[in-house]
């Protein structure tokens, strides 16, 4: 299903060293989310129509449909940041992910027709593609100009600070970039600013040196760590013996 990123076992908040509201990096998102965003942009100019209606592993999603879902969860942010700050945070990046109705069949089914109306918008490929650019750029310009401990309240309900709301929408373009890449059958374009947020995101801080040890290119590993790719006998006994304990993002 759309947006179920992995399905290994949920890890509270309180494992990771998080507290509700308590950002790991609060500077880095935004960057991040920025060069994320450029690099996707990068990945679908020139596609062919053709390309643009290949499946993804997110079925029922094209690439074309994926895209649109990304455009989606990008375009919650104007509206956010256009309504008043709800004072104190709540909930740290890693809680907004705990499993409850936002992962529902009804959510989905929501998700997926909300993604399919926007990628019907534009009347081909390369005009979509400039309507992601649009649409990520004007987030940035919103982000940019917000001061420091700025607040929203997400559309489940969760009062963040931005800059921990922005760490999801970093995991959303990039996991969802690698989803992409692959079925156009092309190189990742993961930045490595993305990558280590979603890294951060996924194992906690404590942990990431240990990512080095399992020897895998970044885009491997978060497929590996979202679900995209299975972990066989050995590559489970090597995250075991490393401690490393995956984040459930669905």
């Amino acid at each position: 299903m759309p947006d179920e990123f992995t399905s290994h076992r949920p890890v509270a908040a309180d494992e990771l060293g998080l507290r509700g509201g308590q950002s790991i990096r609060p500077d880095g998102a935004l960057e991040a989310f920025r060069e994320e965003c450029e690099a996707l942009t990068g990945g679908l100019a020139g596609l062919s129509e053709a390309e643009w209606s290949l499946p993804t592993r997110c079925t029922p999603w094209s690439v074309r449909d994926l895209l649109g879902h990304v455009c989606v969860v990008i375009d919650w942010l104007p509206s956010m940041l256009g309504a008043p700050a709800p004072g104190a945070a709540e909930i740290s990046a890693v809680e907004y992910y705990r499993p409850d109705e936002r992962f529902s069949p009804q959510t989905n089914g929501t998700r997926i027709a909300l993604a399919q109306d926007r990628a019907t918008r534009s009347a081909d490929g390369g005009a979509f593609a400039e309507d992601f650019a649009a649409t990520w750029q004007r987030a940035d310009r919103l982000c940019r100009v917000q001061p420091a401990g700025r607040t929203v309240r997400t559309r489940h309900g969760d009062a963040m600070l931005l800059s921990e709301f922005l760490r999801t929408r970093v995991v959303e373009v990039a996991v969802h970039g690698l989803d992409l890449a692959d079925a156009l059958g092309r190189e990742p374009w993961l930045s490595p600013a993305a990558g280590a947020v979603v890294t951060e995101l996924l194992i906690g801080a404590e942990h990431t040196a240990s990512v080095d040890e399992l020897g895998w290119s970044r885009p491997r590993f978060l497929r590996k760590a979202t679900g995209r790719e299975p972990l066989d006998a050995a590559e489970s006994a090597q995250v075991e013996r490393l401690g490393i304990r995956w984040l459930a993002l669905g």
